[in-house]
Order: structure tokens, then C-alpha cells, then sequence
């Protein structure tokens, strides 16, 4: 049964941290009865002072788990649950809440990334609910597929959503994330109705999202929603590499070059045509 006296404190470090295992001495019905009832969570690592995952200067939380199996993933030892170490949700706020002060002075607050975080759902609901109650401005950065799992009531507590949106056409997001996109569309419009804050995500990916045809699609897409107020584009880069090497899993990125100047400004260029604020 997991304890207070059982947890490791929150794992500090980079998400560019290669971590496997920290939760491995968890057995079975403990890490469920933790998903069932949020009092725990696995995190994969804790870090302060970001300034590219929200507005301000961020603490971030970076959980474990993860459904999309992205070709160009940088952190794929998030993918398994049990790479995170188990933290309870209570201590998660204690700890945020001693950076209030800075937060505050810095226009920040708390962003709980991942992995996908709504994989934990209930965990980060107990986390974002104790931070926000605090009055430390919160943000949620997903992929969108789980977004059914949040009620309307849950929003109470999420000031903003980091939506990242992979690939628009149907089949390349299949084949890119090994998952259909309906879902994520579905949630992308539930915001869009809710007038919820959104800034939207969306890597240049070698091969697969750098052509203008995809990266319009997605523009006029996002563009239709009405509540995104920014767009981060962002290019594929190298700096997960090794994990996968590490982990031993096969890496169809190996070889692909960061997108060129050229490439990077005629998709952000597209993104601005449709109307959009872009990063």
C-alpha cells in the first residue's frame, strides 16, 4: 500500500532526463487503486524556471503514461507508467505552492505536462484543483485524446490548455501517433464552445507535417475553433535521440534534419494567413 512515509520526494530534474523504473516496486493493485483515486501519481520529473510552457515563468510537472506513440517523441520513457515515481497529489501542491510568491512576481504558475497527463486524470484534477485554490495560475498540456475524461466542473480549476494537435488529415495522425484524431478533434471543439483558453501545438515533423498542404488543414482548422489565442510552432528536433537508443526501441527519426529556416517560416506563415498568433 502505498504511504507517505513509502514516496520518494518529487523527482527534480529535466524531462530530457532519461528515467525507466522508478515505480517498479509498485505492485499491480496499488497502482490502480492510485489512478482510481488520485491521491497518488507517477511523475517523471519536476522542474522551475520554464519559460516555453505557458505564460510566465513555469513550474512544471511532467507525469508518465501515454497512449500516442509518436514517431518523433523526445521522451519516450514517459510512454510507461511505471518510469515515474510515485508522488502523492498532497505533497505535489505543497510543493508548487512554496513557489507562490515567485510565480506571481513572474506572471507564472503551474503546468502539469507528460506523457499525457489525463491519463492520470484524477490525480492531476486533485493537483490543479489544490494549486488553483491557492491562486497560482495552472495550465494543462495534452494531447487531447482523454479530454472526455474532464467534466465541464473540472474546468473550474484549468486556466488554460496546452493543446498539442499532431496532424489534422484522419490517416497521417494514425500513422504518425499509432492514434485516431477524432477524439482529439472532438475535445478541440468542446473547448472552442466552452471559450476556454487554448494555445495550440504543433511540431514540424520531417517527412510527415512539413508540407504546407497538412500544416494548412490544420490552420484553418484551428483558426475555425475561435479560442485559440496562440500558436506554438515548433520544429522537430534531436535531443531525445538517445533515450532511444538507451531503450533499445527502433527510432524511424534516426536520421531526419531539423526543418529548415525556409520550411519553418513558410508553415508559420500559413498559420498567420488563417488569422492565427504564432510563436
Amino acid at each position: 500500500m502505498l504511504t507517505e512515509a513509502s514516496q520518494a520526494e518529487v523527482p527534480v530534474g529535466s524531462p530530457y532526463d532519461l528515467r525507466v523504473s522508478m515505480g517498479e516496486k509498485v505492485d499491480e493493485t496499488d497502482t490502480r487503486a492510485a489512478l482510481e483515486s488520485g491521491d497518488w501519481g507517477f511523475m517523471h520529473s519536476f522542474t522551475t524556471g520554464s519559460a516555453v510552457d505557458g505564460p510566465g515563468m513555469r513550474v512544471v510537472g511532467w507525469l508518465t503514461g501515454c497512449q500516442f506513440k509518436c514517431v518523433f517523441c523526445h521522451n519516450p520513457d514517459t510512454w510507461k507508467l511505471l518510469n515515474g515515481m510515485p508522488v502523492a497529489a498532497s505533497r505535489a501542491v505543497e510543493v508548487v505552492k512554496q513557489y507562490r510568491v515567485g510565480l506571481k512576481t513572474m506572471h507564472g504558475g503551474l503546468t502539469i505536462s507528460g506523457g499525457e497527463p489525463l491519463m492520470q486524470h484524477r490525480f492531476v484534477l486533485k493537483v490543479l484543483k489544490g494549486v488553483h485554490d491557492g491562486g497560482i495560475h495552472t495550465a494543462l498540456e495534452t494531447n487531447g485524446y482523454h479530454g472526455a475524461r474532464l467534466t465541464d466542473d473540472d474546468f473550474a480549476s484549468i486556466d488554460l490548455v496546452l493543446l498539442g494537435l499532431k496532424a489534422f488529415t484522419p490517416d497521417l495522425h494514425k500513422r504518425l501517433t499509432g492514434m485516431d484524431n477524432a477524439p482529439v478533434q472532438e475535445f478541440a471543439r468542446r473547448l472552442a464552445e466552452r471559450k476556454q483558453p487554448v494555445w495550440v501545438r504543433f511540431v514540424v515533423v520531417p517527412g510527415w507535417t512539413d508540407h504546407v498542404d497538412e500544416a494548412g488543414k490544420m490552420a484553418d482548422f484551428v483558426a475555425s475553433l475561435g479560442n485559440v489565442e496562440r500558436v506554438d510552432v515548433l520544429p522537430f528536433h534531436q535531443m531525445g535521440k538517445f533515450k532511444w537508443e538507451k531503450l533499445g526501441m527502433e527510432y524511424q527519426m534516426r536520421d531526419a534534419q531539423t526543418p529548415s529556416r525556409e520550411t519553418m517560416e513558410k508553415i508559420i506563415a500559413r498559420f498567420s494567413s488563417a488569422g492565427l498568433k504564432t510563436v
